[in-house]
């Protein structure tokens, strides 16, 4: 039985390019942050860019 969002259902054969990065996409990660609401994904990608500015500016202050 094949799959009905798989290319092959559409009649185009997958790109091998794309199967190898499907690979190593971690779907748990994904289905996680899709169980949330948009509120709480704008939430945790705050929180992201506050940790990536506080590493940006702690790099900063031991070159200086």
């Amino acid at each position: 039985m094949s799959n009905p969002r798989s290319p092959s259902h559409s009649g185009l054969e997958p790109d091998p390019v794309v199967e190898v990065y499907k690979s190593h996409v971690d779907r748990t990660l994904l289905r996680e942050n899709l169980r949330k609401t948009p509120t709480e994904r704008v939430l945790a990608l705050m929180a992201l860019q506050k940790l990536a500015r506080e590493a940006r500016d702690a790099g900063l202050a031991l070159r200086s």
